[in-house]
């Protein structure tokens, strides 16, 4: 009888530990300063900070979308594996849509300086891991230029950059449900409009999506050469693609895929210890 009420109190403190571990929040401003020691524990010090931007998102899909997509992936993941997820950041690189309403673009250097600034923060904050995942195409260049460059100043946190490998099975799925050329879905095109149709479909507004062309224009011709006007050049509307072919059944593909490379990322960053050791090894080094 012992034995079993023994059993039964700690079937009932696991179960108990279970809920409290699931009621415990992703969000870096929904928790309290006394849950902090919990979750860095059950995050292992990782931490994500999703980057979106503002910006016109053809006639029809929300300004906030790229903020909206990483939300989204970084929510739904957390709570397959959990990791803190920094509140929503919006201050990449859009010079391109500066001619357009909503577009919010600060200058070269404090986008770089508020980057470092916040990583930092989270690091001192208690941090060893940091995942940036992007949402925004215009990014990519700065913050893999943003990565290379903490290896100029010793820091005692890795930053890691979520950049998921196409995977052959889901790109059959997607070739299946297109209706628009891929070559041209650059822009709240179908891919895009239809992943927001999966996520946010009050958002959407459908029926104005044929409003503007999302065609290439062609209006610079310029082989072996790349200038900053390029796409102004072609895309004057900051819309590439045809959204009103959107669905979101592709949608859900692209997303859910999305979010189970995120979540296998998140595995992979809380059990790496080779990156953080060879880091240490290198400011070592440069030390010497």
């Amino acid at each position: 009888m012992k034995a079993t009420l023994t059993r039964l109190t700690l079937a009932l403190a696991a179960l108990a530990s279970g809920a409290a571990a699931q009621d415990l929040p992703a969000r870096w401003d929904e928790l309290t300063a006394s849950d902090w020691p919990q979750a860095m524990e059950r995050s292992a010090a990782t931490c994500i900070l999703p980057i979106g931007i503002l910006e016109k998102h053809g006639p029809h899909a929300p300004i906030g979308s790229d903020l909206i997509h990483v939300r989204e992936w970084s929510a739904r993941a957390t709570k397959k594996e959990y990791a803190v997820v920094f509140p929503d950041y919006f201050y990449g690189q859009i010079y391109e849509a500066r001619h357009q309403p909503g577009t919010f673009a600060l200058p070269p250097r404090l986008v770089l300086e508020m980057l470092e600034s916040t990583c930092e923060e989270i690091g001192r904050n208690g941090f060893k891991k940091i995942v940036i995942v992007n949402g925004h195409g215009g990014n990519p260049n700065l913050l893999r230029y943003f990565i290379q460059s903490q290896l100029s100043q010793r820091h005692d946190y890795v930053v890691y950059f979520f950049d998921p490998a196409s995977d052959p099975v889901v790109d059959e799925q997607v070739k299946r449900l297109r209706k628009s050329d891929p070559a041209g879905d650059q822009h709240a095109g179908e891919r895009e409009t239809s992943t927001l149709l999966y996520l946010r479909p009050d958002l959407v507004q459908m029926d104005r999506a044929t409003a503007e062309s999302g065609a290439n224009q062609k209006r610079l011709v310029l082989p072996d050469l790349y200038t900053a006007i390029w796409w102004y050049a072609g895309y004057p509307n900051h819309y590439a693609g045809e959204g009103g072919q959107a669905t979101a059944e592709l949608g859900r593909v692209l997303t859910e895929a999305r979010i189970d490379a995120l979540v296998r990322a998140l595995k992979a960053v809380k059990a790496d210890q080779s990156a953080p050791a060879l880091q240490k090894e290198f400011f070592d080094r440069v030390k010497e």
